[in-house]
């Protein structure tokens, strides 16, 4: 099988970048258990939750809530290998940067020792644990977050619990804009590998990339003026951002009762 010229790799993450935010918006129309919930109900219960990780002093409750965080989302339709792509590129490059030098630096009782000297502490591992642990609990429960509610709704709740129009705004026109200009970025590869007879060199490649972030930059200026143009046509207000009204049931009650209780005993154990 012939090696992929960087053409066709660029073309096949792009497009690989669209599906995968399909996919997101397509788990928050499920019908699962987090889905069904209150987006403000579920919204503070997982800040309470995210509050609790950090509060937790005990590194067993931070491993059972890493086994437990995956529970709602499999009852919610997701699968756990769909929840764990998302967080697992950024918790090795976190070790990296900050839980592995914790190892070494941390003064402590010896672990590992090596010519009379304590390479790795104990105090450091313990501490390197708690960082891998919380770090990693908080990406799952923001990522089952944002999977399981459609980001209007979300949007939305911010403006309910008074969250700045402007920063809600933001949010708003950084989102859809991630689609335009993916969309963007994938017709011009299209376009210039259709145009491309055989396989280029890698100086090729380097020089065209080169002149197509430049363009996509210039573009990607006027596009936005486009797409706030078109969202404003339609309607667009971010006082306004869904037509869905928020209430409670008693579903909801019983999931803030599991917050609380969650967080009760993270504060007990710490």
């Amino acid at each position: 099988m012939k090696r992929k010229d960087a053409l066709s790799q660029n073309i096949f993450s792009v497009t690989q970048g669209l599906e995968s935010a399909i996919t997101t918006e397509q788990y928050g129309r499920y019908n699962g258990l987090l889905q069904r919930l209150d987006p403000r109900v579920k919204l503070a219960t997982f800040v309470v939750l995210t509050a609790a990780v950090s509060f937790t002093g005990n590194l067993a409750a931070l491993a059972v809530m890493l086994v437990l965080v995956p529970l709602p989302g499999v009852l919610s339709g997701i699968k756990p290998g769909s929840l764990l792509k998302r967080i697992v590129l950024f918790v090795p490059v976190f070790t990296a940067v900050i839980a592995i030098p914790a190892l070494f630096i941390t003064q402590g009782d010896p672990l590992l020792s090596a010519g009379g000297h304590a390479v790795v502490t104990v105090q450091g591992a313990r501490t390197a644990a708690f960082l891998v642990l919380r770090v990693t609990d908080s990406l799952s429960l923001g990522a089952l977050l944002v999977l399981t509610t459609p980001w209007t709704k979300l949007l939305a709740t911010f403006r309910w619990f008074r969250i700045p129009s402007l920063f809600v705004s933001i949010l708003s026109m950084t989102y859809r804009y991630i689609f335009v200009l993916l969309h963007t970025v994938n017709n011009m590869f299209l376009a210039r590998k259709s145009r491309t007879p055989g396989t280029l060199t890698a100086k090729e490649n380097r020089k065209w990339l080169g002149h197509t972030l430049a363009a996509t930059m210039v573009k990607s200026l006027h596009i936005s003026e486009q797409v706030y143009s078109a969202m404003l046509s339609r309607g667009y207000r971010d006082d306004r951002l869904t037509a869905a009204r928020f209430k409670l049931h008693y579903k909801d009650l019983l999931w803030l009762f599991f917050a609380s209780a969650a967080l009760a005993l993270s504060v007990w154990t710490g």
